[in-house]
């Protein structure tokens, strides 16, 4: 049977989400958990919806696991507990306080926490004043030294919504495309002063969120124009200006599905490599 997991982490201790031998990370934390939950004989796989590099939170990350019925039902032990219930609480008492399972339970027919999703939402934070960073929130939250142009960088970065060829945001690899749709990409100051990024994507390569980030902060600083981080897309190679922000003011916030009946439909959908013929590059 599949299970799906909701779940968040503070990234600050671990080398990505991706198991590494020797290395301590998201993946294999929560296999080792599961493993010892369920008493399986192998360790238990789990795919995720978005794998993040190392340092970067989530606050909404979503996994599955293809798991032995009969452990399942196995899990509330003595208990009267329903086995989601059970499996929440006791997953969070052996994994590390870095991690927080939010929900467990067995997932609908045809859920790929992967393929099946629609979209991923992620938040980026910046303070642009020094003395009125936060210290509780340095983890999550990045400082510059230059006062920031909010209104500029929404304006570039609203110049980047679409389906499009991300190749010069993207760390590309043998045989992938970089072919992106960005739902939302903007800008804003939240209640406090922070700086605050809300990017969208129906998928993301690898650091293409932080670097889309680092396309913008030029312009809020004022060294190059709001047409620049347009232009770069444009261009579609790496640009040596565009710095790829630090990992920690990054974090998931929320995976999107559609409803049940659709599940299957959009997984395969997602499977289907999009190319350059499909991007509008006026």
């Amino acid at each position: 049977m599949r299970l799906r997991l909701d779940l968040a982490y503070d990234g600050t201790e671990f080398s990505g989400w991706a198991a590494q031998p020797g290395l301590r990370t998201v993946e294999g934390e929560l296999s080792q958990a599961l493993t010892r939950l369920l008493r399986a004989p192998e360790p238990i796989r789990v795919t995720v919806a978005g794998r993040t590099d190392a340092g970067v939170h989530a606050r909404g990350q979503v996994v599955h696991a293809d798991v032995d019925p009969l452990a399942w039902s196995a899990v509330p032990g003595r208990s009267d507990r329903p086995p989601p219930e059970a499996a929440v609480s006791r997953l969070n008492g052996i994994l590390p306080a870095d991690i927080v399972v939010r929900r467990c339970a067995p997932a609908p027919e045809g859920f790929d926490a992967r393929f099946a999703a629609t979209s991923r939402r992620y938040r980026y934070r910046i303070e642009d004043r020094p003395g009125a960073l936060d210290p509780l929130r340095r983890r999550d939250t990045v400082l510059v030294k230059h006062a920031l142009d909010v209104a500029a960088m929404d304006d570039a970065a609203g110049s980047l919504v679409g389906l499009q060829d991300f190749a010069a945001f993207c760390k590309k690899r043998e045989g992938a495309t970089t072919v992106r749709t960005l739902l939302e990409y903007g800008w804003a100051r939240d209640d406090e002063g922070v700086l605050e990024a809300t990017v969208v994507a129906d998928a993301f390569c690898h650091s293409m969120v932080r670097a889309l980030v680092g396309a913008v902060v030029p312009v809020g600083e004022g060294r190059v124009p709001v047409s620049f981080a347009r232009e770069v897309l444009l261009g579609r190679v790496r640009d040596p200006r565009v710095k790829v922000m630090p990992a920690h003011g990054l974090s998931l916030e929320q995976v999107s599905y559609p409803s049940d009946d659709g599940l299957a439909a959009r997984a395969e959908q997602a499977r289907a490599r999009r190319s350059l013929d499909d991007v509008d590059h006026s």
